[in-house]
């Protein structure tokens, strides 16, 4: 079994065969796989996905690289927080890219997510560029008793070991399978396997040899064969450990 804890499911790129897609993860062994929403116009998308599909898991946050009205989009994140059950709070964190939002609009939506997975008891799905020490530094102020997942890792070993300090768990995808990703290689083999989860990001993120094409959850099947090479360790080991963590941080069913 395995568990994509990343997937954009409910995006328009999947609405003409999206039964599909999950019937083609779940023949590569993927049983579970966490669709995480951007802003408030799709929380309705992600619950109604997730809703067809007992697969599926919902979490509900604001991305940092889209467009929010602060107050009332904070304001409707928690009455959905409220009123569903999602796994998570999520994708939720801080892009300090060029071209982003300022820093000044990202760090106050971000510390009220993280105040709101706080109030309702939830891990949070963290989107973190460029921004890994000021992320750390919020959550060790929050103090999140659930944790989360760093989605698409891209910090340093020593940033890897902070988050797996406050209860952090660090996805893994399709970066790490390129040539040039020779550090993301490195720590995916040196990490401890109890740190990691396996993703897509699908639709995007693709694999090295499916660049320009849609990715889709099926692709973890890959990610984890990757993995289980890097590390010289059995696919079954790999599936069974990163599934163990998924469950762990984020109340997945066996």
């Amino acid at each position: 079994m395995l568990i994509d804890t990343h997937c954009h499911l409910d995006f328009p790129n999947f609405s003409v065969d999206r039964a599909a897609v999950i019937e083609r993860a779940r023949s590569e062994g993927v049983e579970q796989i966490v669709v995480p929403s951007v802003t408030v116009d799709n929380f309705q998308s992600v619950l109604d996905v997730c809703a067809g599909a007992p697969a599926l898991f919902p979490a509900l946050g604001l991305h940092p690289c889209f467009t929010h009205e602060p107050a009332a989009a904070i304001e409707q994140l928690g009455q959905v927080l409220t009123s569903h059950h999602p796994v998570a709070v999520g994708e939720i964190g801080l892009d300090f890219r060029p071209g982003q939002a300022p820093a000044e609009i990202q760090v106050p939506l971000f510390e009220q997510q993280l105040t709101l997975a706080r109030e309702h008891d939830l891990p949070v799905l963290l989107h973190v560029v460029k921004a890994h020490d000021e992320v750390l530094k919020r959550l060790r102020q929050c103090q999140l008793p659930r944790g989360g997942i760093v989605h698409a890792f891209s910090g340093s070993e020593q940033q890897a070991r902070e988050y797996a300090k406050l209860g952090f768990k660090l996805g893994f995808g399709g970066a790490f399978t390129h040539a040039r990703a020779r550090k993301l290689q490195r720590l995916a083999a040196e990490l401890p396997l109890e740190w990691l989860v396996l993703e897509t990001d699908a639709p995007d993120m693709p694999l090295a040899g499916y660049q320009g094409e849609r990715n889709e959850p099926a692709r973890v099947a890959e990610v984890a064969q990757q993995l289980a090479s890097l590390r010289g360790v059995s696919l079954a080991q790999v599936a069974e450990q990163t599934c163990a963590n998924a469950r762990q941080i984020l109340h997945l069913p066996q």
